[in-house]
């Protein structure tokens, strides 16, 4: 069977930094191959060699066995090959139907033709299964309609092969399970599918092949169903990882974080109640937009709240905002790196520091101690094990796990007790995880307060020593360690009785 498209010696430099090496690849008719790899292993920059976004250094690339040389993206989806990244390329200000067309507007002579467009963008938004209407304007909707949106953009073309970068990262259950069909449908037209995702049960669900890659080097390609989970971490870090889900102590001591009766101004949540004790992990779970993101802003100030209470320890908080939660010891850990984690182009020593910012332990009056906020940065620094940590380089130049460490080490700047974390693992690799849950297992085995809101089920499911379930804003069922199951967590989900 000839490859629907095929790398050969791909290698790509930035200069003096090699981001592929030598990299072979290729994708057959009707086949989803997945990409599996840890942030920085060369990944976004082979799809964007494939879809035409950037020039190879060296190598050939094949569509349907000829030699073909992609000027740009435009060029690429002429030859049947789409692509869909992880970070949209969406004009906020435009338009649903203006976007799926930007850039590729039918025309006659210098004059577009708008004709029947908004009627096609209807059929396809309609014909794929996805709620969004072609008069929105992008800047209003949520992330996963967003997704959506850029999904369409990339099937409006018909394409042969569709490159797919993380395209269930923001989409609930349902959505998810919506997205699989499409695919199916998509592979049953001899369509090819170039999948990128860092979960492992998504790479079981929907994976046919696996191509390996570790520092822009090509490492094996599997068959799905004759390869573990084991054996592909073992590929994608180079070692073997004992176990995936550390054993996480439960000792609870006394209740540090006490949420009674939230309910926030915007009506994500209504009448939340919850208790965290020092000494343990508390999950909570459900679909995405059921409201258990905003039950956690609410609790660090950034909701507000109409009605309940907060109470830090024996303290009652009147009026919470993020600068007393802080300084209650309270840190929160965001699940939007970019917007609200962190200062993409300042140093990251400045990053690692951040939170630190006014205690006496970094500053004098208004004067920062830069030695020792420099020895500070490199002790955090190293201790998430930030690799390669270049204290003066913007963390913008780290992968994504690199700068989800960044961002939990910024959060022990300062004296913290209580650990809220939104999607802790969102967007980065196997390896990276398995560093993020240790570091949550000290924190609890030190006696911290760890509070983990997680749509990944299977991570919160094995995490957690007590577990929450949200719909629809409210807290619909506790389990204790030895209640947690999937099953009684997809009941609570979506309001179902648990089969006995």
């Amino acid at each position: 069977m000839t490859p629907l498209l095929e790398a050969k010696g791909i290698s790509k430099s930035f200069g003096p930094v090699k981001a592929l090496k030598q990299m072979d690849f290729n994708l057959l008719p009707g086949e989803v191959h997945v990409l599996f790899g840890e942030n920085g292993a060369g990944k976004s920059t082979l799809i964007n060699v494939l879809c035409g976004a950037l020039q190879p250094s060296t190598g050939t690339i094949l569509r349907g066995g000829k030699e073909v040389s992609f000027s740009d993206v435009q060029h690429a989806r002429a030859h049947g090959v789409a692509a869909m990244f992880q970070e949209f390329s969406l004009a906020p200000h435009l338009t649903v139907e203006e976007n799926i067309f930007l850039g590729a507007e039918p025309r006659k002579g210098i004059w577009l033709q708008i004709g029947n467009r908004r009627q096609r963008v209807s059929d396809a938004l309609k014909r794929y299964g996805f709620g969004v209407e072609p008069t929105q304007t992008v800047l209003h909707l949520t992330r996963a309609q967003q997704q959506m949106v850029e999904m369409t953009k990339a099937l409006m073309t018909e394409p042969e092969v569709l490159i797919l970068d993380e395209p269930t990262a923001s989409l609930s259950q349902k959505e998810t399970d919506a997205m699989y069909e499409l695919i199916r449908e998509l592979k049953a037209k001899g369509v090819g599918i170039i999948y990128i995702t860092h979960r492992i049960k998504e790479i079981e669900t929907i994976g046919d092949r696996v191509t390996v890659m570790r520092d822009g080097s090509f490492i094996d390609t599997v068959e799905m169903a004759n390869t573990t989970q084991d054996r592909l971490i073992e590929l994608m870090t180079g070692r073997q990882v004992d176990q995936l889900y550390p054993e996480i102590p439960h000792k609870p001591g006394k209740p540090v974080l006490r949420l009674e009766g939230i309910t926030t101004a915007d009506g994500g949540v209504t009448d939340a109640s919850l208790t965290l004790h020092a000494g343990e992990l508390l999950g909570i779970a459900g679909l995405v937009g059921c409201g258990k993101s905003r039950l956690i802003r609410a609790a660090f100030g950034l909701s507000d709240v109409t009605s309940g209470t907060i109470r830090v320890g024996d303290e009652t908080i009147a009026q919470p905002n993020p600068r007393t939660m802080l300084e209650k010891g309270v840190a929160y850990i965001s699940s939007d790196r970019r917007n609200e984690g962190l200062m993409m182009m300042r140093p990251t020593r400045e990053n690692l520091t951040l939170s630190a910012l006014g205690t006496e332990v970094l500053s004098t009056k208004s004067w920062i101690k830069l030695g020792f906020e420099k020895t500070m940065a490199q002790d955090l620094g190293t201790r998430l094990t930030v690799t390669p940590l270049q204290l003066e380089g913007p963390v913008f130049n780290y992968s994504g796990g690199n700068q989800q460490k960044v961002m939990i080490a910024k959060a022990i700047a300062r004296d913290t007790s209580v650990f809220l974390f939104d999607e802790p693992t969102v967007g980065i690799d196997v390896g990276a995880r398995v560093e993020v849950y240790r570091f949550l297992k000290e924190l609890v085995e030190a006696g911290a307060a760890v509070l983990v809101v997680s749509s990944d089920l299977p991570e919160v499911l094995n995490l957690s020593n007590r577990l929450l379930v949200v719909r629809d804003g409210a807290i619909v069922d506790e389990m204790q360690k030895e209640e947690i199951s999937e099953a009684r967590a997809l009941s609570g989900f979506f309001g179902t009785e648990t089969a006995a």
